[in-house]
């Protein structure tokens, strides 16, 4: 039910609160959250105050406020993304080694790919996705697996448009991504050079539990490397977490 003069309700006020931040910006006043979420000031401290009493917020010495130890405990909690990533994580460490380039495990949300785990190479080229982070799901290779199995729908919204260029070589027609998105149902891989970074490759493989894609897998690659090797070690590493998969009966 609302209760405030703007129509949203206190959940909603809450959420706005703790997406002030992000994964650079993980300290801030009381009122620099009230700034960014838009709400009152006066609306933005007692919420503040109200995580901070529950252990959702931690406020330390300086009154600077962050997100608490009980929030990251309840999210845990039950998380069929932590129990896929734990799945996934011996098999990507197996990727990992072989390539020796970026390895990353992606779900989707809503229409983003959010990235549940990555593991880097100490020489492993650029790359700008890190864990929790998001892209739209037509700007990367996992983002891409991820729409091509997705329902109708969500494929229908974000061919809807529009769809915003994350690099000079991001895909922003809808008909060519379409092309695209029946190209990786028919082949069960996205090769997607550039979408994020001109110096870069990525590919990417579904991961399925029950029928479902659930995940993708895909790793980072210099622009000029050959993607073979890559989709091989893809391949063999989503076929042993899918099995892992079926014991554990996320």
């Amino acid at each position: 039910m609302a209760n405030s003069p703007t129509g949203d309700s206190m959940t909603e006020r809450i959420v706005r609160v703790l997406e002030t931040f992000t994964s650079e910006r993980t300290v801030q006043s009381a009122s620099e959250i009230g700034r960014r979420s838009g709400l009152p000031s006066s609306s933005a401290h007692r919420i503040v105050d109200d995580l901070v009493s529950a252990g959702l917020l931690d406020r330390d010495e300086d009154a600077q406020i962050r997100l608490g130890m009980r929030l990251w405990e309840l999210a845990l909690r039950g998380s069929s993304a932590l129990r896929l990533r734990t799945a996934a994580l011996p098999h990507m460490e197996t990727v990992q080694a072989s390539i020796r380039e970026h390895t990353q495990l992606a779900v989707r949300e809503k229409d983003e790919a959010l990235f549940i785990e990555r593991l880097s190479h100490p020489d492993a080229g650029a790359n700008i996705t890190r864990i929790a982070g998001r892209l739209p799901l037509h700007a990367s290779s996992s983002g891409l697996v991820l729409l091509a199995y997705a329902p109708a729908a969500v494929r229908a919204s974000v061919l809807g448009g529009p769809l915003r260029a994350v690099s000079g070589e991001t895909i922003t027609d809808p008909r060519t991504l379409e092309r695209v998105i029946a190209g990786i149902r028919r082949d069960g891989v996205a090769i997607a050079p550039g979408s994020i970074q001109s110096v870069s490759t990525g590919v990417a493989v579904p991961l399925r539990h029950e029928g479902e894609v659930v995940a993708a897998l895909s790793v980072v690659l210099p622009r000029d490397a050959d993607p073979t090797p890559a989709v091989a070690a893809l391949r063999d590493a989503v076929a042993a977490i899918e099995s892992d998969l079926r014991r554990q009966r996320l």
